[in-house]
């Protein structure tokens, strides 16, 4: 064991459900200083960059009720069991959103808080998406909209992106998804297709219109 190695003495279950489990450690540090700290383990992640034609992401704006904010986020959900991460991350986009997405590309696996909270979380890219008829929980997002990838960095320089995933997602595309994108007028809020032709432009609903053009909710299973 290294010398700076810490040493867990015990851990006590304090509750558990299928999304966490939460237990309190006993810990040693390496110069014999003793403590006790709350852990808490989350089932794996996974979510979603989907770029269109234009470089545009696919986005959701939800309320986070924790902090009590509204915020972009990709779609993506709890990998269920045994569940392909993948295919869970295809799963999560359509039932959110309403798209299916092409072909799957791991970018990257990281965990979000490793001094208290085991959280993996994987990020997914696919070029492009299919609009089907699913119709997304009203319980996810307030407006799904397609924004261009640069607009979404900026959009973390205000913070209206805070969700690592999404940070490290909008980050992380490969050199030849990066660079500005022609032909799209920053803060426009309409859904767009993969080939860039717009669909529609609202954010509440319309008793009035299709299904698959309603305003998109949401999901309890949606990841923390």
């Amino acid at each position: 064991m290294s010398d700076t190695q810490w040493t867990i003495l015990g851990e006590r279950l304090v509750d558990e459900n299928r999304h966490i489990r939460l237990s309190i450690a006993d810990i040693r540090l390496p110069d014999g200083v003793e403590f006790t700290q709350y852990v808490a383990r989350m089932p794996r992640c996974a979510m979603t960059l989907v770029l269109n034609d234009n470089r545009e992401v696919l986005l959701m704006y939800r309320h986070r009720w924790v902090i009590d904010q509204w915020v972009w986020e990709l779609p993506g959900g709890y990998v269920d069991h045994a569940e392909d991460v993948a295919a869970a991350a295809t799963r999560e986009v359509e039932e959110e959103t309403g798209w299916r997405p092409h072909t799957m590309q791991h970018l990257v696996t990281y965990q979000p808080a490793v001094g208290t909270l085991d959280h993996p979380q994987e990020v997914y890219l696919s070029r492009g998406a299919d609009l089907t008829d699913t119709r997304p929980d009203v319980n996810e997002a307030e407006t799904i909209r397609w924004v261009p990838l640069d607009e979404a960095m900026q959009m973390i320089d205000r913070g209206e992106i805070i969700r690592a995933a999404t940070v490290v997602g909008v980050y992380r595309p490969l050199p030849e998804d990066r660079g500005s994108v022609a032909g799209r007028t920053p803060g426009s809020a309409d859904l767009r297709s993969p080939n860039g032709s717009a669909l529609l432009t609202r954010s509440r609903a319309d008793p009035a219109a299709p299904a698959d053009q309603q305003p998109f909710g949401a999901r309890q299973a949606s990841c923390a």
